[in-house]
This record gives C-alpha cells, structure tokens and sequence, in this order.
C-alpha cells in the first residue's frame, strides 16, 4: 500500500483543526446571541411590568395632605385659628412663627416663646386633633434668627419648614436644615418682592443644597405672569408641598387673591400635573384676603372644590 508524503497529511490535519475552530466558534457565538436575547427579553418583560405596579403603587390625590395656613386666620390668635381650621374638617395645619400665641400665653408672637409655651402650643394642636407637620419661618437677617427659628420648628416636631431665606445665606439656612433633620420648603411671593419668584430662580436655590425642596404658591405665580402648570412642570422632583390660592388676572401683582375656583387658575390640569408627577405632599389652603367676619366660609368652600375636582370623599367631614 502506498503511503501518502508527509506534508499532504501535515496539510490535511491542519485544515481539519482550522475547520473545528471555526465550527465551535460559530456554535459559541450562535449560543452566546441566544443566550443574550432571552435575558434582553426577561429585562424587557420586567421593566414593562414594573411601570403599571409602580402605578397601581400610587395612591394620588386621596393621600395628598390636605390642610390650612394659619395664616389664613391672621386676625385671630392661635387657639381660634385652630379652632377654625377644625371646623372646616381640615386635618394638617401649617403654623408661622409671626403668629400671636393667644391670651394663655401673654398673645406673645410665636418666635418668642418659651419653651414651656412651645409645649403649650403643642398640647393645643393635639387636643383639636390635628397635626401641625409645617411652620412658615420669618427667619431674618442673620444666621442666629435662622438658629432660633430652626430651634422652635424642632420643638414642634414639624417635618419641614417654609421660608425664603436670603440669597447670602443659602449655604448656612441649608447646613441648619441638616443639622436639625429638616427640609426647607422654599416658598416664592411675586417678582419685586421674592427672590424665589420665578421657578427658575428657585432652581438655582436648589442647586447644592440637598435641605431644599419645594412649596409652591401657585396663586403667587399669575401675578407674575407664571402659568401654574407650567410653573410645577420646572419643578418637578422638588415639590414636597403647595400653597393654594387662586387670583382674579394675570400680571396684576396688586390683586389679592379670590376663593380656589372662582379666578383665572386652571386646577383640573394642576391637579392633573400634580398626579402626573406623582405628587405625595401637602396641599395648604391659604388666604391672604382677610373677608368678614372671617374667612372660614372661603375654607370650607374650597375644600368642598377640592374634593369635588378629585372625587374624594372628606376625611374629617363636621
């Protein structure tokens, strides 16, 4: 038998082994492309699923905290303003630190009370039922008012604080916040009076100071010429509360504002907003206007408005 020359074999084992490679990598390739779509696919199927349980989560507007500024009844002392916010079956109150402290406490304002008063103050809001989760803070001029201030809203145990600290004490009214674990809502009035007034420069605030949220007066905005929906849409991510007021035109910062409902604000597509961006704060009712002989019929009218544009059913029904 004859035998083949060694370099035909040497050339046929070697286009043999060229020929396994390149079948085991083809096959690993095939299996690695396999391998890859059902995890994208798995991935897919899970992040597809995620969106509707993270909706189904959202509880909307029957969980938004709906409540009062005292501020509302300024003309009263604050045993009355709590008295008012109770009988217009409201839950949440937001307290202000220029508040009188009523005829038990010498109808002291708030910032100056002693910490016993503080205690009193307490022991008022509890005994009504209700929960004060915010103060609106004056602040000041100087970091030891802001100190003060921060002390009080403590003592309190609110959850976050309202203000408009100065632009020059941004970083110190931030670094109190954390020190004493609360947020700091920045609140906005009108162009000429608030350095907060327009969203945009309330976005500037925010940036590198993690202590500062949101509280948006939307009924503010229309006097400068802010569209209130178009005003939260800048702020979303940031809003941790609103305060709700409605006004009779845009562009008029001399108008005071008029009953939710019955001026120029669109609170179907605010609302509509706030449940887009999945809003789960305080909605603060607040009137400047101060009608007589009080403003709690205004009160009560809005929050029979609220509850009639959500379809909610009232918590704290009198």
């Amino acid at each position: 038998m004859n035998q083949p020359a060694p370099h035909r074999l040497q050339s046929t084992h070697t286009s043999s082994g060229r020929l396994s490679v390149f079948f085991f990598l083809t096959l690993g390739m095939l299996i690695s492309a396999h391998l890859s779509a059902q995890v994208q696919k798995k991935m897919t199927a899970k992040t597809a699923n995620r969106a509707p349980e993270s909706a189904a989560r959202y509880a909307g507007p029957k969980n938004w905290k709906l409540g009062v500024a005292l501020y509302t009844f300024n003309r009263f002392p604050f045993p009355e303003q709590l008295a008012k916010a109770d009988s217009a079956g409201l839950k949440f109150v937001e307290g202000y630190t220029f508040g009188r402290a009523g005829a038990d406490l010498k109808d002291s304002l708030l910032m100056n009370l002693s910490w016993s008063g503080i205690a009193k103050l307490k022991q008022q809001v509890s005994d009504k039922g209700l929960l004060m989760e915010s103060i609106y803070l004056t602040g000041g001029k100087t970091i030891d008012k802001w100190t003060h201030e921060f002390e009080l809203a403590k003592k309190l145990n609110v959850k976050y604080v309202t203000a408009e600290p100065p632009v020059e004490l941004w970083d110190s009214v931030d670094s109190l916040a954390g020190v004493y674990g609360l947020k700091v809502a920045l609140h906005n009035h009108w162009k000429g009076v608030s350095a907060y007034w327009h969203p945009d420069s309330v976005l500037a605030a925010l940036k590198n100071h993690p202590n500062f949220k949101v509280c948006a007066d939307i009924g503010h905005w229309p006097k400068s010429g802010i569209n209130p929906v178009e005003g939260l849409k800048k702020l979303e991510g940031h809003l941790i509360a609103l305060h709700l007021k409605d006004i009779a035109a845009y562009n008029d910062p001399k108008l005071k504002d008029v009953p939710v409902g019955t001026g120029v604000i669109n609170f179907p597509e605010v609302f509509k907003e706030l449940q887009r961006q999945h809003f789960t704060g305080h909605i603060i009712i607040e009137r400047d206007t101060q009608d007589k002989p009080s403003n709690l019929p205004s009160v009560i009218q809005t929050v029979r408005y609220y509850n009639e544009q959500l379809g909610l059913t009232p918590k704290r029904g009198k």
